[in-house]
């Protein structure tokens, strides 16, 4: 057998799979039952373009009248849309479909009156409060192309973005909210305008009571012009038209903007909410991530309401100090059936309560699912989750390119029997096979590249934003009819599918190649260890050898020799001397992007001597000053 996609199961998961392979246009028009289309598509996939292959071609709808109006007219107007909560500033509120849809319909005549047309482009820069919600679906609503910008990225980057997507409008706030600080947006939007060539017709800016901003003469408020705006109805677009354009994180240069389409990803999306993650109508679920990645795009926003869900969204930090209990109140509050995070965010819990005193009191019951990505799931952080919960712990894997996941158990197709350290098989759409350097498909069990055989499914990126060429170039030419993951892992005799790492996390230590994500996965499981990194650091012998940074849990008492020793034997047993692992640093933290992912690559970068990530999208940057002597020492 060969590492060729298994068909794994033996009903639903299987027939779903093998049919999405074998009659795409079948299996792919069916599920666009699910979203309303103003003109039907006469056309399924489109393969005159290759490799820009498009979906739903000739097809027209609204991709906002998808996600509020169709349910408010089916009488659920009532039904809860989204909740926010926001203990960094004391306040909640909820929306029902009725007032989100009048709220975006308000703010679509908002747009539309500063000029906003279908096709324009609409920069969002804002922290995690309704409005930001608000501001996408309007612009969607107009048949608009929006443009979400982590809130508080630093103005260069903005900056960047606003070069390369030439927004007509930029939509903000004066200030965002973290635990113990009030960062102020206006400023370093002013800073990223003054510096971009790119210059928008206008600014809106929601003010918030923790920093009120100075308003210049390009600059609306926001309550002011909603106050007198009349709603906007919905522009019909095409299928294949641009919904939006997602910056990649960490970009240097000259950014990659990963477009989405309306079509292929509001049936991608609909399909997925109620196959993978078992969410239907009335559900509540709960992304905790942030609407400027892409899981916030897919699982905070679209989603749940093309689903008629409920969704959840959270201004804060919901773990660490000092409220590790911000998930339990968050879902006994609200009944939160599913919730997707981050395993950082299960760690940084088991690191400040490993045993899940803070609990006690708050009924989780409603919590069927915990579904994590984002990063490699270690079977140490799986299993304490598993033991707390008493519920499936669910590993997904994807990409912002892709836009929802590659592989995953399907809660609401068919559960499968979960296999610590896998995120489970891969899901309808996808052929995905594990390819040598020669990108001929190794046996099972073997490592190698992560491909997709082409055509991508619907609600994958058709290319980049105004840059065709570097799309083929990125992820196209590596491996000739595949798109490359960039990832490296292998596929079971099972087709269960195991992602070990970036291709660029494999190290070579003389002349081996080995796996730093293999090697995370024994250092986690030390009872001492809360989270950690394996680095590959420079040898002046061996090439590279692999490092591992450890952060403990809470109250662990082991002296760092014993834990150094320890560690190096359980690599040593499980992996074999060739793994070379010798040294073994403690550290009070590891580098992480907002949204919670470890920075390997900045770490790997400084050691290096190249950084590679832009302060921007790190969490805390001294952290990096103190880890910098350490990566770049002997």
């Amino acid at each position: 057998m060969t590492s060729e996609t298994a068909a794994t199961g033996t009903g639903a998961y299987k027939a779903a799979h093998e049919r999405s392979l074998a009659d795409p246009e079948g299996f792919w028009r069916e599920a666009a039952a699910a979203i309303d289309w103003d003109v039907e598509p006469p056309q399924v996939l489109d393969r005159s373009d290759a490799p820009y292959y498009r979906w739903f071609t000739g097809g027209r709808l609204n991709t906002c009248w998808n996600a509020l109006d169709r349910h408010v007219e089916a009488g659920h107007g009532d039904r809860l849309a989204l909740v926010y909560d926001s203990p960094v500033t004391g306040t909640a509120a909820s929306f029902t479909y009725t007032e989100l849809l009048d709220a975006v319909a308000r703010f679509a005549g908002v747009l539309r009156d500063l000029g906003v047309e279908k096709g324009d482009r609409v920069l969002v820069y804002m922290p995690m409060v309704p409005e930001a919600v608000v501001a996408m679906l309007a612009t969607a609503r107009l048949g608009a192309v929006h443009s979400v910008v982590f809130g508080g990225f630093a103005p260069h980057e903005l900056a960047i973005r606003i070069d390369d997507a030439t927004p007509k409008v930029v939509v903000s706030a004066s200030c965002g909210i973290e635990p113990g600080r009030v960062v102020e947006y206006k400023p370093m939007l002013d800073k990223a305008l003054e510096q971009a060539e790119h210059k928008p017709t206008a600014t809106v800016i929601l003010q918030r009571p923790q920093a009120v901003a100075e308003m210049g003469a390009n600059d609306h408020d926001w309550a002011e012009l909603a106050a007198t705006a009349d709603p906007a109805g919905c522009v019909m677009v095409d299928a294949i038209d641009p919904l939006y354009v997602l910056y990649t994180s960490g970009t240097t240069g000259k950014p990659k903007g990963i477009v989405r389409d309306n079509g292929g990803h509001a049936v991608a999306l609909a399909w997925s909410m109620a196959n993978v993650y078992g969410i239907g109508p009335g559900d509540v679920f709960w992304a905790a991530s942030d609407v400027g990645w892409v899981v916030g795009h897919s699982y905070i926003v679209y989603a749940p309401l093309l689903t008629g869900a409920t969704t959840v969204v959270y201004e804060g930090k919901p773990v660490g100090t000092p409220d590790a209990s911000a998930f339990w109140r968050v879902i006994a509050t609200y009944g939160v059936k599913a919730l997707f995070t981050a395993p950082t965010a299960i760690r940084a819990i088991k690191k400040e309560d490993p045993s899940a005193a803070l609990r006690e009191g708050h009924d989780l019951s409603s919590l069927q699912t915990l579904f994590l990505a984002g990063e490699r799931l270690d079977p140490d952080t799986y299993h304490w989750a598993s033991d707390i919960l008493g519920i499936p712990v669910i590993d997904n894997w994807w990409q912002t390119e892709t836009g929802w996941p590659i592989a995953a158990n399907p809660r609401g197709l068919e559960p499968l029997p979960i296999k610590p350290g896998s995120p489970s098989v891969v899901m309808p759409g996808y052929d995905v096979r594990v390819l040598d350097e020669r990108g001929l498909p190794v046996p099972a069990g073997q490592e190698g590249n992560i491909s997709i055989r082409l055509p991508l499914p619907p609600g994958t990126l058709p290319t980049l934003w105004n840059d065709d060429k570097r799309y083929v170039d990125s992820y196209l030419s590596v491996f000739t009819g595949y798109y490359a993951t960039g990832d490296g892992g292998y596929i079971d005799e099972d087709g269960y599918v195991f992602v070990m790492g970036r291709t660029d996390d494999v190290i070579n230590v003389a002349g081996h190649r080995l796996s730093t994500g293999a090697m995370e996965a024994v250092v986690a499981t030390h009872p001492a260890v809360a989270e950690c990194a394996v680095i590959g650091v420079h040898d002046a012998l061996k090439g590279q050898v692999p490092r591992a940074f450890v952060v403990l849990k809470s109250g662990a008492d082991v002296d760092p020799g014993v834990l150094e020793k320890e560690v190096v034997k359980a690599v040593r047993d499980e992996i074999g001397p060739v793994a070379a692992l010798k040294s073994v640093v403690v550290v009070p933290a590891l580098p992480k992007t907002r949204s919670g992912k470890i920075l390997r690559r900045t770490m790997r970068g400084i050691a290096d001597g190249r950084p590679e990530a832009p302060p921007s999208t790190i969490d805390d940057i001294s952290v990096l000053d103190v880890l910098r002597p350490l990566l770049q020492g002997d």
